[in-house]
């Protein structure tokens, strides 16, 4: 039987939510049981019950100083609840705010009193392994700052969100020189807008259809959207969603004919996000052949599936002994890889991973290739 695996969370939003529940919600889960939105029950030698909350961090005022269990149906979340999550005996701590706190979201968040608490004492005394950031959009300097934590405790890192840490030479090279494992940066969703829109232009690709451009368009009513209203906090966020899909086109598109990102803040939609998505080409005889699709999601559980598997890996990395970005599971579970590849030459490569056959996968020699 393996060890738990001790998880830290920065930011207790509608992600972390998800996250929580769907560990009580699937603890009980047979081996071969198979579970929408998760590769396996027993990843490696880590069933989903290995996974221990072991420490979470905010500044919100509604839930610095609660218990996770009922943090996670605070303030201003407002996502799906598919179960109840008992005492976790795990408080949120103070974190750091720095630019986690943005323009809109000031209106709506009050920052809790009192100084930042000791984030690597924190991390140290309850022994976390892997660290997982869900700051919101825009949270460059906070997001900087927990990763040198980060690096202070030992532990691997799970960068969700568009600040990118993974795929950047510098700090690759530090959790290398550290002998800690990252997986980053920008989450996928189970099957989201980034994932349906890659679907999509491998699939002109594929049959033979020349792009010539395409939208994707996005709006929900969670804090989410709300920060990323301030269009300052968004630019990492268009890139990453934007690269995510353009490469998986083999030839460039002007980049005025190719606009993927967030639009607008719709509140009563609560955690749903909508996308619409249209891609226009050219076929046989240059007569023109034009697409158009809607997606509905709940946006955080969505993605909750995809980080319990990311924290198994982490963990599965640091037995190991691996430094740096994971390649593998960084091209399969996120939007902007250090390496972008196929996702089913990426799932390959997570799976090769897994049974330990890395240094001999040829989608990591695909993947190495390429960088």
């Amino acid at each position: 039987m393996a060890d738990q695996i001790n998880v830290a969370i920065i930011g207790l939003g509608n992600c972390a939510s998800s996250l929580v529940q769907g560990i009580e919600f699937y603890k009980e889960a047979g081996a071969e049981d198979k579970i929408p939105g998760l590769m396996h029950p027993v990843l490696g030698d880590y069933h989903i019950s290995d996974i221990n909350i072991s420490a979470a961090f905010d500044i919100d005022s509604d839930k610095v100083g609660k218990d996770i269990s009922e943090a996670i149906f605070a303030g201003q979340n407002n996502t799906y609840k598919f179960t109840d999550v008992p005492q976790q005996s795990v408080k949120v701590s103070r974190g750091m705010t720095h630019d986690g706190l943005g323009k809109y979201l000031s209106d709506v968040i009050t920052p809790a009193e009192g100084t930042t608490d000791d984030i690597v004492g924190i991390l140290k005394d309850t022994n976390t392994h892997v660290v997982i950031n869900y700051l919101p959009v825009g949270s460059e300097t906070a997001t900087k700052w927990y990763v040198e934590q980060v690096l202070q405790a030992g532990c691997a890192f799970i960068n969700c969100i568009p600040v990118f840490i993974a795929r950047e030479e510098y700090w690759g090279n530090r959790f290398k020189q550290a002998n800690l494992p990252i997986i980053g940066d920008d989450i996928k969703s189970q099957v989201g807008a980034t994932i349906l829109h890659r679907l999509l232009v491998r699939l002109f690709q594929d049959r033979g259809v020349q792009i010539d451009r395409t939208y994707q368009l996005n709006f929900g009513g969670n804090t989410d959207f709300l920060n990323m209203l301030e269009r300052e906090r968004l630019e990492s966020k268009k890139i990453s969603k934007t690269n995510a899909v353009t490469s998986q086109i083999e030839y460039d598109v002007p980049d005025a004919d190719v606009h993927v990102g967030p639009s607008d803040h719709v509140p009563w939609l609560l955690d749903r996000k909508w996308c619409h998505i249209r891609v226009e080409g050219t076929t046989f005889g240059n007569v023109p052949l034009n697409l158009e699709t809607k997606l509905e999601v709940w946006d955080s559980p969505n993605s909750a599936g995809v980080v319990i598997d990311a924290i198994r890996l982490a963990k599965i990395g640091l037995d190991r002994g691996l430094s740096g970005p994971l390649l593998e599971p960084s091209a399969y579970f996120m939007k902007s890889p250090p390496v972008q590849i196929r996702d089913e030459e990426a799932r390959l490569g997570v799976e090769a991973f897994i049974s330990g056959e890395t240094l001999d996968s040829p989608i990591v020699n695909v993947a190495k290739n390429n960088s």
